[in-house]
């Protein structure tokens, strides 16, 4: 495993400070504020430890308030809603400085059975011989302005290779479509949630900035503020994430400053796996 993923899987291990107070830290991406998949992954930790095992996550919808300080501690504060039969209600707050930063309400459900069906993975090219981001930001070293150079040359948890590589500094118009295959560096533990709050992590990368893709427009362009509003997702079956996941998003709308995006994750033996939406500020700064 590498060290990258034992920071992250170490970073969703948060600290119990009283029943369902919980205390996380950040890890500095060079974003200029908390990362919003690692508020969303320990907002997940931090539910959990108010469950019992027989209840995974299903799904969970959740609002970004305020940017999040990445020198500060995040407490985390976990509300229970309901405990019936089959599922659990928890509500989760995240503050800083005395105030919430993010939101988040989420379903934990015991495994039924019934009625299956599933849209058909795309055919599309597998993950062996394409670069890795890792690969394509090295690439690009001597353009990273240098207050955000170390953190976007460090070694990362998630291994993402994009299908249809979308260049940041020169993108051209193009449907809002990206393929992104994605997986842990390294074995990860027998311990199915842990695998949920890792693809909860990864799935905020590469998502909002699709909405760009027809204007031929860059998340990296400084006049432009691109920032997550909400974020949904759900949960269909269990899965490991330290084996290939193909993550599909498209963008069907960008209104009033705002982009959609929705995303589907397949394993490569064509499961869906797990859902996800976000709507997000793309827009000029004032």
């Amino acid at each position: 495993m590498s060290q990258a993923l034992n920071d992250l899987l170490a970073l969703l291990a948060l600290e119990p400070l009283d029943t369902g107070l919980f205390r996380g830290h950040s890890i500095d991406l060079g974003f200029g504020a908390v990362f919003g998949g690692q508020v969303m992954g320990q907002a997940l930790s931090a539910a959990k430890y108010t469950l019992d095992e027989d209840r995974p996550i299903h799904s969970f919808h959740s609002y970004f308030l305020r940017p999040g300080d990445v020198n500060k501690p995040i407490i985390y504060d976990v509300e229970n809603l309901r405990d019936g039969k089959t599922t659990s209600t928890r509500r989760i707050k995240a503050l800083q400085h005395g105030k919430p930063i993010f939101y988040m309400t989420a379903s934990f459900q015991q495994s039924n059975s019934g009625f299956e069906h599933q849209a058909p993975m795309p055919d599309v090219a597998g993950p062996n011989g394409l670069l890795s981001e890792e690969q394509r930001i090295r690439a690009l070293a001597d353009y990273l302005p240098a207050s955000v150079k170390p953190q976007l040359l460090a070694e990362q948890p998630i291994d993402m290779r994009q299908v249809n590589y979308v260049d940041p500094l020169q993108p051209i118009p193009a449907e809002p479509l990206r393929y992104i295959w994605l997986k842990a560096k390294g074995t990860l533990p027998d311990d199915p949630p842990i695998h949920k709050y890792l693809l909860a992590y990864a799935a905020d990368f590469n998502f909002l900035p699709t909405s760009l893709m027809p204007h031929g427009r860059s998340f990296w362009e400084r006049e432009l503020q691109v920032a997550t509003i909400d974020h949904s997702m759900w949960f269909h079956q269990d899965f490991r994430f330290d084996e290939w996941i193909l993550y599909v998003v498209e963008s069907p709308r960008a209104v009033g400053g705002r982009g959609l995006v929705q995303g589907h994750f397949y394993t490569q033996q064509g499961d869906l796996v797990a859902t996800a939406m976000q709507e997000g500020l793309i827009r000029p700064y004032a």
